[in-house]
């Protein structure tokens, strides 16, 4: 394959990666931007969606790489794989938000922090209990169709998860941008205290962002598990570092730095792994991680602001 082909191919291969990245990267956004607060357990819930996903298309009888459908036709399984593994998502992010992390609002320091970090471990080490630590196949019912573009190679759920990823993100754009409850969540982020005076259901709002983030999260699951028909109980924490390292370039709090973030990183690593070496793609990721938090900490879109608390 010729250089130009093989940089054609890992664009394709790294924009529809970086559509996994962005997606993850705006659930770590979402709550960011509102509460000042990484939300380790974010990788988790995104590993829980991978199962979920799996099992929901299961339950339409599909296993490993059979493409044989009962009952709904292939863009209804899709359709349903999508809201039942969002919604279940977003319920245990609403979960997180309302019973471990309400409580700890008004509690200065990493306190809540260090409580996401906890649950992601309840929740990884739970699958691992539940279901098993081996590495298990992914159902995948779309038709094994490929284009051709010269020498390159793209398969026809690549252009799918580009579509969905866009429709998601434009549409949690018009959300935040357009909505009543979007413009209470960009008072909140503002100024939470200030929001609650005009007549904001502070409250509410942050467990809107908890449901939206993690149902992106959600969304990420079966984009990954269509994509590399596969999951473990551990592929949280590489994804999740990733789309981390994503909001952090794209400016963390967001939502334009969250998706540009997610497009480069994924074509930086692809492009990694194809023109360098595979074992430098992680080398060169959090790299960039360390360099943008060290001389550009508030990203490529963000802003310095001043600490709400």
């Amino acid at each position: 394959m010729s250089g130009l082909s093989l940089f054609v191919q890992q664009s394709i291969n790294g924009l529809t990666l970086g559509a996994m990245y962005a997606l993850l990267a705006l659930g770590f956004t979402m709550v960011y931007g509102i509460m000042e607060l990484i939300n380790f357990a974010h990788f988790s819930v995104f590993m829980v969606g991978t199962f979920v996903a799996l099992y929901t298309f299961e339950a339409f009888g599909i296993f490993g790489q059979s493409t044989i459908l009962h009952g709904l036709p292939l863009i209804g399984v899709l359709l349903a794989a999508f809201i039942v593994t969002m919604v279940v998502c977003g319920g245990i992010g609403m979960s997180i938000e309302r019973f471990f992390l309400r409580r700890l609002r008004a509690v200065k320091g990493p306190a809540s922090m260090i409580t996401t970090i906890g649950i992601s471990y309840i929740l990884s080490n739970s699958v691992l209990l539940f279901i098993g630590g081996q590495g298990f196949n992914f159902p995948n019912p779309i038709p094994p169709v490929r284009f051709h573009f010269g020498q390159a190679v793209m398969q026809v759920e690549q252009p799918l998860i580009w579509v969905v990823s866009a429709v998601l993100m434009l549409g949690l754009t018009y959300f935040v941008q357009a909505t009543k409850l979007g413009k209470a969540m960009r008072a909140t982020a503002q100024d939470p205290e200030a929001a609650r005076m005009m007549g904001v259901d502070v409250d509410r709002v942050i467990l809107t962002s908890f449901f939206l983030g993690s149902a992106l999260a959600g969304a990420a699951a079966v984009i990954f598990g269509l994509y590399y028909e596969y999951t473990n109980f551990y592929i949280g924490f590489d994804a999740g570092l990733r789309a981390f390292t994503a909001a952090v370039l794209g400016g963390i709090g967001n939502v334009p730095g969250a998706m540009l973030g997610g497009l480069l990183i994924g074509i930086i690593e692809t492009m990694t792994s194809q023109f360098i070496s595979t074992n430098w793609a992680e080398v060169v990721i959090f790299s960039i991680l360390v360099i943008v938090l060290v001389f550009r900490p508030a990203g490529l879109l963000g802003r310095v602001a001043p600490n709400k608390s």
